[in-house]
């Protein structure tokens, strides 16, 4: 009989940004961006969609185990340097770019098989995110977690507001969310994001004991177990992340996430109160003011109303 969802050797995925391999019975996927912390770019999460839809197909893997390059990070959530080169400036991409970001979240947690994050290092953002859409977690006891969308001008809509009270509560949720203060290895077990905390020298043995006892389960019972108890977390994520994906496109094109991202690849602090100071002044929400002004030389419309020359022509707008 011909199979109709073959699967295919690790090494023959021609990834860039991901380390794939497959070897008795686990499947392990590795985001190989160590110089960016593990910061995820599109690419990464095409790679990853690929990898897990191919451990989904593969009877021969019964485990998925989800982790980072190196010791110091397992992701960090979104690549902010791509969000601010490109999605400030097309926030029309950004709807796109949620979609595949969607995508890889629904194969994840739908592979129908068990999936391990070993968190080796700082989980942040959308890193955080991944690690909820697993089963189980394994963390290094020198390793943290932390949310960072109101740092640097987002929202951390992609799970976190929706998985995050459903895991730690309700008070312990806006905490993560509204501050951003990262909590230690042995809070995130208190709290219930981790199943266990090690000494990184024993990550991998704790991970390969926990996948050990999950492969000698039967498949097709464990499958539906997984189905059963993700009822909560798909119910909020299919209520709210259509919404979030439109909105966090709108919202590329203002200021907030213009002024924090660009302040977190400058490497300096966003001007939190700066901002707040110019809304009580009636500043428009807009980067050099509302698109208000008309060129009286050659007609072009919705100028910014900070500018004082076209920019289109050059002809000055403002009277001395």
């Amino acid at each position: 009989m011909t199979n109709k969802f073959p699967a295919r050797p690790a090494d023959a995925f021609p990834f860039q940004e991901i380390i794939y391999t497959k070897q008795d019975w686990v499947a392990r996927v590795t985001i190989n961006r160590p110089e960016v912390f593990n910061a995820y770019s599109t690419l990464t999460i095409r790679e990853l969609t690929a990898a897990f839809k191919d451990a989904m197909w593969d009877d021969a893997v019964a485990v998925i185990v989800l982790t980072g390059a190196g010791d110091k990070a397992f992701c960090t959530g979104g690549d902010v340097k791509e969000y601010a080169e490109v999605f400030t400036q097309r926030p029309r991409d950004y709807w796109k770019w949620m979609g595949e970001f969607i995508e890889c979240h629904d194969v994840l947690r739908n592979i129908g098989k068990p999936v391990i994050a070993r968190i080796n290092g700082i989980v942040a953002g959308g890193g955080n995110e991944f690690n909820m859409s697993c089963d189980l977690a394994v963390m290094a006891d020198h390793a943290t977690i932390r949310q960072v969308g109101t740092r640097v001008g987002s929202v951390a809509a992609g799970g976190a507001t929706q998985w995050l009270p459903i895991m730690v509560g309700d008070r312990r949720a806006r905490e993560m969310l509204l501050t951003c203060e990262p909590i230690d290895a042995a809070t995130a077990l208190d709290w219930g994001l981790v199943n266990r905390v090690v000494p990184y020298a024993q990550l991998d043995d704790a991970v390969n004991a926990l996948a050990e006892k999950l492969i000698d389960k039967f498949p097709e019972c464990t499958r539906y177990t997984k189905a059963q108890v993700n009822y909560w977390k798909e119910m909020a994520w299919a209520q709210t992340i259509r919404h979030a994906q439109d909105w966090l496109s709108l919202h590329f094109a203002t200021t907030e996430p213009y002024e924090g991202m660009t302040a977190f690849v400058e490497k300096r602090k966003p001007r939190y109160r700066e901002m707040r100071a110019q809304a009580l002044e009636g500043a428009p929400e807009f980067l050099f003011g509302a698109y208000a002004q008309t060129c009286p030389a050659c007609g072009t419309k919705g100028l910014p109303s900070e500018f004082e020359f076209c920019g289109r022509c050059g002809t000055k707008l403002t009277e001395e």
